[in-house]
């Protein structure tokens, strides 16, 4: 990792915090070169549980560097290079969304246009209650990237999502708490352990139903009924094969909590 990226690693929480506090942690290309290799890694890391995003400096992403837009404004460029460039950068949500383990967005502070994205990519978010989150696009006479029209639509439907976009307006933490942008908000000075005690149950679940079950969801937002219980089925019986399953229930008919252990 970079300076401009860090990473921990504890009982199974892996947190890459976003490392640029005096731009508000706003991108550069390194930083998602860097961000898709780390969720990759960790996707792959047996040992992590969860992956837990945010930023430094009481912001969690202002997105793109409008500083750097404004420099190379009317600069020629190739145009199908831009493209193919943004594309590939931009498959850090892809691997955000569909990474076999619960993701959370931990937003101390703003959270706009790229950032925005990629904290609606994660599967749970927390925010401070004073947070402010906005899609942030239309200010700057841009039209949005990273996916955040597909996860805010599929968040909050069409006409919500429709709104934010247009409009750019800005949604304070609890307010998104209110219409389901993000999990939960609470006040600005309570959300480090509220955060943590959030990661570190989500760590505790059983990690391999949890990747099947992300899958099955994921399907369900673009796929047929049938494409599901296909899914459904083939992920379950998976599920009947893994250790914590059996334990689990052995748990159960021995009237016992169960101990997940991810496997």
């Amino acid at each position: 990792m970079s300076d401009d990226l860090l990473e921990t690693i504890e009982d199974g929480v892996a947190t890459v915090t976003m490392n640029r506090p005096e731009a508000r942690n706003a991108f550069t290309a390194e930083m998602m070169v860097g961000l898709t290799e780390a969720f990759n890694r960790l996707a792959a890391d047996t040992s992590v549980r969860v992956v837990v995003l945010t930023g430094a400096g009481g912001a969690f992403c202002a997105g793109g560097d409008v500083k750097s837009f404004a420099a190379n404004a009317g600069a020629k460029i190739n145009l199908d290079a831009r493209i193919l460039d943004l594309r590939t950068r931009m498959e850090v949500s892809r691997v955000l969304h569909e990474m076999p383990k619960p993701t959370l967005a931990v937003i101390p502070g703003p959270a706009a246009g790229a950032g925005f994205s990629l904290a609606m990519a994660c599967d749970m978010r927390i925010a401070a209650d004073t947070a402010k989150i906005t899609t942030a696009f239309s200010k700057v006479g841009l039209s949005g990237d990273f996916g955040g029209s597909f996860f805010l639509t599929k968040l909050l439907g069409a006409a919500k999502a429709r709104e934010l976009y247009f409009t750019g307006d800005v949604v304070l933490g609890k307010e998104a708490a209110a219409i389901g942008m993000v999990s939960k908000s609470v006040p600005d000075t309570e959300l480090p352990e509220a955060a943590a005690a959030m990661a570190k149950h989500l760590a505790s679940l059983p990690t391999v139903a949890v990747g099947y079950m992300k899958k099955n969801l994921n399907t369900a937002l673009e796929g047929s009924l049938s494409d599901v219980l296909d899914w459904e089925a083939t992920n379950m019986v998976r599920s009947f094969e893994t250790e914590d399953h059996q334990g689990a229930a052995k748990a159960f008919v021995e009237k016992r909590a169960p101990v997940f252990n991810g496997r």
